[in-house]
């Protein structure tokens, strides 16, 4: 494994309003340059430790064929100084999540118990100040060991190993929900929890009835404020039905828990079929938005909105926006071969005049057979990040302007460095990309294509859009400055919404710290 490989190869076209960059109200600072002792690493978390500073934990590898040797935990103060390392030697643990609360760092994991022969939730936990580990077993399932138990394909999800689950935590890390299935035989069995993130069990339900037709594959999750109920969006996979081969063999479905039980709303109306759905509340209200098609394929056409009530799950109102000419021009130009498929969520904003903010990405893993130096053949998948889809709707679900920055990313290693990171301040949206581009070329359309460069060192470009959706971009750092590329996809984003990055190359290191 070499860092060039790791980093992925970008080239991606911004569509915007003006083609000159402006400048965009954001600063940035850097952390001291600090010595790694593990050149190869991989970046799995990052927490505000409630003091201003941050907590940072990497899966590391050793050897001379790289293989897992534990977990290495950086704490940095309010200045980006280095305040301790720790090296948690754990080895045969397969991580789901880690975060702080209360001054303690929480690592989950899911194990496989072979004298139980039991899959465990298991978390690890220990005072920030001082390592001491401590281990307590959240849950356990009986089950035969299978591969992937918690493999999360958002295209492809396979259910036919006897035993599949999945972990979701809200966005402000305050509660989490466990979904575990496990057939066998007569035996069906899906059950459904939630704890919050002081691992008090607030909600067990059981879900079982429902997977008796259709298997369920979890994608997001909402929480409201009292942390009694879960509100948690995915796709459900008809078992029984048949299929064309173009069909689609899934609804979204949006499914309430809580202690007084379960409720479930199904959303596809005749020739209207949802293709992506984020829960968002924001006060006394339920929403979810996103996408959807006009056919049983997996293209998509607009934009779907749905108000809800919290309570009964009633649907109050809904709008379909098919995708506006001016956005299929600003997307595709003038080709004729028109074709948006496979966004995934990134992020979802309410602003203080309740319009509702959303951008996702274009995401999809491809793989290929290759020679290996041995003279044997091996399997490579790649991973597309391409395009970003912004949207801002009001709160009536009318469209206000919808975005599309083209881009096209892949990479065989760690995706930390690859798609982007954005946040919302004040009506805007801010996007981060790093690539080596240096300059943009001014395509027809005033539409903005970065190359990829030459360079190992990798700028960082800001793009914001406006509160009316007008599109600007600034080179934010320059790679002469940068001299470590930048996880732009797993920043640390403060309540104030300014955004921590991780920079590593080799044995090198450091933090950047941006404010907008």
């Amino acid at each position: 494994m070499s860092l060039r490989k790791s980093l992925p190869m970008l080239f991606f076209v911004l569509c915007l309003g003006a083609s000159n960059a402006q400048n965009i109200a954001v600063d940035y600072t850097f952390g001291e340059k600090y010595k790694d002792r593990y050149k190869f690493s991989n970046l799995l978390s990052i927490s505000n430790d409630d003091n201003g500073g941050s907590v940072l934990v990497r899966a590391y590898y050793t050897g001379v064929i790289l293989k897992p040797k534990g977990y290495f935990i950086e704490h940095y103060d309010k200045d980006l100084a280095l305040i301790s390392e720790y090296n948690y030697k754990l080895k045969n643990s397969n991580f789901v999540e880690g975060y702080v609360r209360n001054g303690q760092v929480y690592l989950l994991f899911l194990d496989y118990n072979y004298d139980s022969r039991s899959y465990e939730y298991v978390v690890h936990r220990s005072p920030i100040t001082e390592m001491n580990f401590t281990e307590e077993t959240l849950l356990s399932i009986p089950s035969k060991e299978v591969k992937n138990p918690l493999d999360k394909n958002y295209y492809n999800r396979n259910f036919t190993s006897g035993f599949t689950t999945s972990v979701l935590f809200d966005e402000e890390k305050t509660a989490f929900v466990i979904s575990t299935h496990f057939k066998k035989g007569k035996n069906n069995n899906h059950f459904i929890y939630m704890f919050d993130t002081s691992l008090r069990k607030l909600v067990e339900h059981d879900f079982s009835a429902e997977v008796e037709e259709k298997n369920y594959a979890f994608e997001s999750v909402a929480v409201s404020k009292n942390l009694k109920t879960a509100y948690i969006v995915g796709k459900a996979y008809f078992k029984k039905k048949r299929f064309n081969a173009q069909e689609r063999k899934f609804q979204y479905e949006l499914i309430k828990i809580s202690q007084k039980g379960g409720q479930i709303q199904t959303f596809d109306d005749t020739g209207k079929f949802s293709e992506g759905l984020k829960p968002i509340i924001h006060e006394n209200d339920m929403y979810c938005v996103g996408f959807y098609a006009d056919r049983k394929d997996n293209r998509y056409n607009g934009l779907s909105y749905f108000k809800l009530d919290p309570n009964s799950l009633a649907i109050r109102s809904k709008k379909y926006n098919p995708f506006s000419e001016q956005f299929m021009m600003d997307k595709f130009g003038r080709e004729e071969d028109k074709e948006i498929k496979n966004l995934v969520f990134k992020n979802a904003s309410v602003t203080t005049e309740g319009d509702l903010l959303f951008n996702a990405e274009e995401y999809f893993v491809t793989s290929s057979v290759q020679a290996n130096s041995s003279g044997g053949r091996v399997k490579v998948q790649r991973y597309h990040h391409n395009d970003i889809v912004s949207a801002k709707l009001n709160a009536n679900g009318d469209v206000i302007w919808i975005r599309n920055i083209n881009k096209a990313e892949v990479t065989q290693g760690d995706g930390a460095y690859a798609s982007y990171s954005s946040c919302t301040k004040d009506g805007s949206t801010y996007f981060f990309i790093s690539t080596s581009a240096e300059n943009p070329q001014i395509l027809p359309g005033e539409r903005l294509l970065f190359k990829q460069g030459l360079s190992r060192n990798r700028n960082v470009f800001t793009i914001q859009l406006d509160p009316q959706g007008h599109i600007s971009y600034e080179k934010l750092i320059d790679d002469k400055e940068a001299r470590l590329p930048l996880m732009v996809s797993k920043p640390l984003i403060a309540p104030t919404n300014d955004l921590l990055f991780y920079a590593k190359r080799g044995s090198k290191k450091q933090l950047v710290k941006v404010v907008l």
